[in-house]
């Protein structure tokens, strides 16, 4: 194996990947204790575990606390904001 240094501006950077869930992450930063909450349809479990993950990781980042609450009959989920 052949390890190189190489100056980091010599370095292509690519534009990171935009997340198919921006919009939701965008809305989020709206959000307010005790105020409204984010209303999204989803079409299976499987979007909502992402989307959860999404919101999880972007707690994490932001250091705020946004929980869900899943509307199965109307296959819709729910975000707000906690203290």
């Amino acid at each position: 194996m052949d390890i190189k240094f190489v100056n980091r501006k010599k370095i292509n950077k690519a534009k990171k990947r935009s997340s198919k869930y921006k919009p939701l992450l965008e809305a989020l930063d709206k959000l307010e204790v005790g105020g409204d909450a984010i209303e999204v349809p989803y079409e299976d479990d499987k979007n909502v575990n992402s989307m959860r993950t999404a919101v999880y990781q972007y707690n994490k980042d932001k250091g705020v606390k946004i929980k869900s609450g899943k509307d199965e009959d109307r296959k819709k989920i729910y975000f707000y904001r906690e203290e």
